[in-house]
């Protein structure tokens, strides 16, 4: 992060104040004079799907404009980093940015992303889940318009399954009885609980299954109610520890991000894993190149994300990405609009899940055939994401997150009789400028 950059106070001065840490403007604005204009998007890495996307909307205009891609960082903290720079700045070449959800109310409170009015709003969110739009609106406007909207699964081995005599899909099957599945058959449980965003989204999404929120109220800013100090915070946090303290979590569980949670559930203690549905496609590929052995995918099933109490239904994670437009560009009401329309279409979209792996934001995808047949567990990824609970809709977000991680972590050290209290107090005081992250 940062310093000085993670807080969007209510005039977005703060964000604002980044210009010192930007280029020089000379190198922001787009280059070239006369000709047919660039517009520049830039990305969130994948395999190529969005370069391939940019230069199929830049022929489909008939030559009115042409799409550049500039590619981000790897990580979601690094990617806002390098757009909030920019965008402090005012810079003018910044036409698109795939943003991702969390990132939207903080750029749209701070006055750096270009609204859609109503008259324009309806193309980017009719036929799109409505969680997917839920996130990319601030303030009663859409800031961003959904591109490809994202859910955690369960993956199980079916192997460890049937040794451990459980039943995934059961109504009854909760995070305990995974971890005691895993017990059972000598398997591991993989989650993503690296000091970063995502243990931000596993802390989440179990908070929210157990019926709270982290924070409620967020329209209030920095006055929004932290409700992480809750019996739902507590009930998240007893199994956060247990699994941390058990046999079934990874040797290097304080560390594990989405791959190294992956091979692990790949390798030969491989039993149950919360991940992205990218994981289908990635072991696919991996089985064919001889990455791991080709039974593999084979001995992989799927289930809803599992429950923290029997008889309440999981909230899933929800991430995803929105194309968002920049407010200082100089095609921002006009060709950056009209680029934007063709990215996200849903013709576009069908082909991005297909080439990335990664889940349209649209629902009407999950029912073409050749969706289905690539993904069979479509209607598994359209139900979750149906039912996923987004994290906190606030300009604070940043500090939001970075403040219950700080407090959350590392796993192994998080207790539910003190761990939601102490993370609550130190985000109220970091909301207020009494402490820092």
């Amino acid at each position: 992060m940062v310093e000085g950059v993670g807080r969007a106070r209510r005039t977005g001065t703060a964000l604002r104040a980044a210009v010192a840490l930007a280029l020089p403007a000379s190198c922001l604005a787009a280059c070239g004079g006369g000709g047919t204009p660039t517009l520049n998007w830039y990305i969130n890495p994948d395999n190529g799907g969005q370069v391939k996307l940019a230069a199929a909307c830049s022929k489909a205009s008939g030559g009115k404009y042409r799409i550049k891609t500039s590619l981000m960082p790897d990580d979601a903290t690094q990617q806002r980093e390098q757009l909030v720079r920019r965008l402090a700045a005012k810079d003018s070449g910044l036409d698109l940015m795939s943003l991702d959800p969390v990132f939207v109310a903080e750029a749209a409170n701070a006055g750096f992303l270009r609204p859609f009015p109503a008259s324009q709003a309806a193309r980017f969110t009719q036929g799109v889940f409505p969680v997917a739009v839920q996130s990319s609106t601030w303030d009663g406007k859409l800031y961003a318009a959904p591109f490809w909207a994202n859910t955690q699964l369960l993956w199980y081995r079916k192997s460890a399954v049937k040794k451990a005599g459980v039943d995934p899909n059961a109504p009854d099957f909760t995070w305990d009885k995974m971890i005691d599945a895993a017990l059972r058959t000598g398997t591991t449980v993989g989650v993503q609980a690296n000091k970063y965003e995502g243990y931000m989204v596993w802390i989440n999404a179990l908070v929210a299954s157990a019926g709270g929120q982290v924070v409620s109220e967020a329209q209030k800013g920095d006055n929004a109610r932290i409700d992480i100090d809750s019996p739902a915070g507590r009930a998240a946090a007893a199994i956060i520890r247990r699994l941390a303290n058990s046999r079934a979590a990874s040797p290097t569980l304080s560390t594990d991000i989405e791959e190294q949670s992956r091979a692990l559930f790949n390798g030969a203690r491989g039993g149950f894993m919360v991940n992205w549905p990218y994981i289908w496609a990635a072991d696919a590929s991996d089985a064919k190149a001889g990455v791991i052995g080709k039974a593999v995918p084979s001995d992989i099933g799927w289930a809803r994300y599992p429950k923290v109490t029997a008889g309440q239904d999981s909230k899933p994670p929800f991430g995803g990405i929105e194309v968002a437009i920049g407010a200082y560009g100089k095609h921002k009401d006009t060709l950056a609009v009209d680029a934007v329309t063709c990215i996200t279409s849903t013709e576009h979209q069908k082909e991005y899940m297909l080439a990335e792996g990664n889940p349209a934001a649209r629902p009407a995808v999950y029912d073409d055939p050749e969706i289905r047949k690539q993904f069979p567990m479509a209607g598994l990824i359209r139900d979750s994401i149906n039912a996923a609970a987004p994290r906190p809709i606030t300009p604070y977000y940043t500090d939001v997150s970075g403040a219950i991680q700080s407090r959350w972590h590392p796993p192994a050290s998080v207790n539910p009789n003190s761990t939601p209290r102490e993370s609550a107090t130190f985000v109220h005081q970091v909301l207020r400028d009494q402490r820092l992250l």
